[in-house]
């Protein structure tokens, strides 16, 4: 298949570090925090040896994803690629994955956003996610979207508060167990508790710190120099967030080296912010990440509402009612008070890790499907069969392909019996859409 040509007349004027920028404030530094706990108790403490290869997985598909972003610069999602390189059925199916993705992100944000208000505000759980579901919802129904100098501005506020952590946890470690502290191999390798199917469980968990590095694809008919850039920018994202966060827990885990007794898995690392700085760093810690979850949920929940219009527009699903834009405010009104209804349902009905790992189930199945569309277009379309093409072409999407299904694998048999769920209503929905597959999907 031919590569689509670039429209003409664009202003390149993104360069490489606007592009990590961009991906930094999307994924937020603080991203491992608030399934700290959570992964910790599923992977007996390992958190940083499931960031680690998480990211191995999420740099082999960051490489597919960039690949790809230059090979359709005017395309920028995983449901595009599939529909393109491998077939349109295949890429519904993807975008109905993603789908779920973009309704659960909201609603494991408002899960923890409830949690973090009660260490500030005691009252009932179910008080505050409904507070937060209709905030978020009010918020995207006046159309008011995230300044992105905003965005920058409170992602260097998050990133002074972990300079501040770092240093509170450096000195809290020295003065209670000396410098040597600082360096132990037990969160990555503990003997008493290492077990690889549990860690591949926690990994599967984990990599929902990465979600939003395929984010920069869809700046590509922005970027200087696109087919360098976009994949370097996208593989390099997936890194300093590895690294970054790799650090980040490893603190943690050295500060709260029992799992078992976390006050609350799903706020676990504010308790150990807590530990090392007493109540002042506690309450820190917790504004910063309620405020950073805040964020990124709130944009969750309008994603997913524009996700829901551009397929309601193309008569993919029912345009009546998803294709709706409001008159006055130009929102998708109809999406985002189905996705808050939906918010505060799944926020009542389900823990966080169980929303994560739904969540990763779909995600996963989109990042599988990249890795397979670059594999068709580069390797089984291209023209070159020797090493070097099998150096680049063949092995970074087939090793990302494999990697990513392993993982994928790993997830608990609920998440995969209920994201089998989704899957098959999806299926069941294209064949009526299709007529078994005797019309095409936007057929009136």
């Amino acid at each position: 298949m031919s590569e689509v040509s670039e429209p003409s007349g664009l202003r390149r004027v993104l360069k490489l570090h606007h592009l990590l920028l961009y991906g930094i404030i999307v994924i937020q530094p603080t991203a491992p925090l608030p399934s700290f706990g959570i992964v910790a108790t599923v992977a007996q403490g390992h958190v940083a040896t499931t960031l680690l290869i998480a990211m191995v997985a999420m740099v082999l598909t960051a490489i597919s994803y960039g690949r790809m972003s230059a090979a359709y610069p005017r395309a920028g999602s995983a449901y595009s690629y599939v529909s393109l390189e491998l077939h349109p059925h295949l890429g519904f199916l993807t975008g109905w994955s993603i789908a779920l993705d973009y309704i659960l992100n909201p609603t494991i944000g408002t899960i923890w956003c409830a949690k973090a208000a009660m260490n500030i505000l005691p009252l009932p759980f179910a008080i505050w996610v409904l507070f937060f579901a209709a905030f978020f919802t009010w918020l995207n129904l006046r159309g008011i979207e995230t300044n992105v100098k905003t965005n920058t501005v409170l992602t260097a506020g998050m990133g002074l508060v972990l300079v501040v952590f770092f240093i509170t946890a450096t000195g809290y470690l020295t003065r209670t167990l000396g410098w040597s502290a600082l360096f132990s191999s037990q969160p990555f390798y503990d003997p008493q508790t290492f077990s690889w199917p549990l860690i591949s469980t926690g990994t599967s968990i984990a990599v929902l710190t990465y979600m939003g590095f395929d984010s920069i694809s869809t700046l590509s008919e922005d970027v200087e120099n696109p087919r360098r850039n976009v994949l370097l920018a996208t593989v390099l994202l997936c890194v300093i967030t590895g690294l970054l966060g790799t650090l980040e827990v490893y603190y943690g885990q050295l500060i709260w080296p029992d799992f078992r007794t976390f006050p609350d898995p799903d706020t676990a690392f504010v308790s150990a912010a807590g530990r090392a700085g007493g109540p002042w760093m506690f309450q820190l810690m917790n504004a910063t990440l309620l405020v950073a979850t805040m964020g990124s949920s709130l944009g969750a929940q309008l994603g997913a509402g524009r996700l829901l219009y551009a397929m309601g527009r193309d008569n993919v699903i029912p345009r009546r009612f998803f294709g709706y834009l409001d008159p006055v405010r130009n929102t998708p009104r109809n999406n985002v008070l189905l996705c808050g209804v939906l918010c505060a349902i799944g926020a009542l009905s389900l823990s966080y890790q169980t929303g994560a790992e739904l969540l990763n189930f779909g995600a996963f199945i989109a990042f599988m499907g990249v890795n397979l569309a670059a594999l068709a277009h580069y390797y089984l379309r291209g023209t070159s069969r020797g090493w070097r093409s099998a150096a680049m072409n063949l092995l970074p999407p087939l090793l990302g392909f494999l990697v990513c299904l392993y993982i994928w694998w790993s997830l608990r048999p609920g998440a995969k019996i209920a994201g089998a769920g989704w899957l098959l209503a999806g299926a069941i929905y294209l064949l009526w859409k299709t007529r078994w597959f005797r019309r095409p999907m936007t057929a009136a």
